[in-house]
C-alpha cells in the first residue's frame, strides 16, 4: 500500500517527534491535538529540534523550512479523511483511546491503516473498536523519538501482513530500525525495561542504597547509558507506575507488584523531569 498523507494525533514529545519524523521522510503531515495552543506547542517542539539540527550542521535551513512546510497543524479530526495512515499518541488509557479509534474508524478511507504508539496497552483489544482489525498496528517509538532508531511494531492477533509490510516500509523510510513483536502485556521494550526500574525503586525503598549509587552501578557496571531512576524520571513515573500496573493486571504475577514507594511519589506528585522533582529535582 502506498502511504502519503499521514495524520498524528497528539502534538505532545511523542507525537510532535513521530511529526518530525514522518515528514522528514517526505511524507505530508497533519499534526492534530484538541486545543491549537497544544498543536502549537508541538509545532514549537519541531522547530527547536530542528534548529538544533542546523545548529549543528545536519540539515540545512532550507531542508528545516521544507520539513516544517510538509506539517499542517490542526484541531480537525476530519481532516483523517485524507490521510493514508493515522498514528495515535495520546493519553496512555484504554477508553480514551477506544473511543478515538471508533471515530478515526468512521472517518478514515476504507484501505487506511490506524496504528498506536501505546507503550503497553493490549494492540488487538483497542484494533477492536474498529471494524478494520486487519488495518490495525502497533508503532511502539521510543523517547526522544527524532534520536532514537528502535519501532517496535506490534502485530494484533488480525494484523493483516500486508498491514505489517507497509508500516516496516514506512519505518524504514523514516529512518527507523522496525523489530517485529507480538502482542502481549508490555510487548518486549515495557516488559524487560519497567520490571528493572521497579527493581531498583525498591532497592530504594528497603535501603539498599541511594539513588545515585544505584543509578552510577546500572551505568559503570552494566554499561546503561543512564541509571534507571534517572530514566524513570524521564520516562515519568505517573508512566512508570502505569504500565506496572498494566503488567500486574496482565500476567496476574506479584513480580510485576508497582513498588509502593512508586506509587507514594506519584501520589504526592513527583512525577520526574516534566515538573521538575522525581528521584532527582530539576530546574525548570
Amino acid at each position: 500500500m502506498d502511504i502519503r498523507n499521514i495524520m498524528v494525533i497528539g502534538a505532545g514529545q511523542m507525537g510532535a517527534g513521530i511529526a518530525q519524523v514522518a515528514a522528514q521522510a517526505g511524507y505530508s503531515v497533519f499534526l492534530r491535538d484538541i486545543k491549537q495552543e497544544f498543536v502549537d506547542r508541538g509545532q514549537a517542539i519541531i522547530a527547536k529540534n530542528l534548529a538544533r539540527d542546523v545548529e549543528k550542521g545536519k540539515k540545512t535551513a532550507e531542508e528545516k523550512a521544507a520539513i516544517q512546510a510538509r506539517i499542517t497543524g490542526t484541531i480537525d479530526l476530519s481532516d483523517a479523511a485524507d490521510c493514508d495512515l493515522v498514528i495515535e499518541a495520546i493519553v496512555e488509557n484504554l477508553e480514551t483511546k477506544s473511543q478515538l479509534f471508533k471515530e478515526l474508524d468512521a472517518l478514515c478511507p476504507p484501505q487506511a491503516i490506524i496504528a498506536t504508539n501505546t507503550s503497553s496497552l493490549p494492540i488487538t483489544e483497542l484494533a477492536a473498536a474498529t471494524a478494520r482489525a486487519d488495518r490495525f498496528v502497533g508503532m511502539h517509538f521510543m523517547n526522544p523519538v527524532p534520536v532514537m532508531k528502535l519501532i517496535e511494531v506490534i502485530r494484533g492477533l488480525e494484523t493483516s501482513d500486508e498491514t505489517y509490510r507497509t508500516i516496516h516500509e514506512v519505518s524504514i523510510r523514516m529512518g527507523k530500525e522496525p523489530v517485529e513483536v507480538n502482542d502481549g502485556p508490555g510487548f518486549v521494550s515495557n516488559r524487560v525495561l519497567m520490571p528493572m526500574i521497579n527493581e531498583a525503586v525498591f532497592c530504594l525503598y528497603e535501603g539498599v542504597a541511594a539513588p545515585e549509587a544505584i543509578d552510577k552501578v546500572m551505568k559503570l557496571g552494566m554499561n546503561h547509558p543512564m541509571g534507571p531512576l534517572a530514566l524513570a524520571d524521564l520516562i515519568g513515573l505517573d508512566t512508570c507506575l502505569y504500565i506496572m500496573e498494566v503488567l500486574y493486571e496482565g500476567f496476574k504475577d506479584s513480580k510485576y507488584r508497582p513498588c509502593p514507594l512508586l506509587k507514594k511519589y506519584v501520589k504526592a506528585g513527583r512525577l520526574g523531569v516534566k515538573v521538575g522533582r522525581g528521584f532527582y529535582e530539576y530546574q525548570h
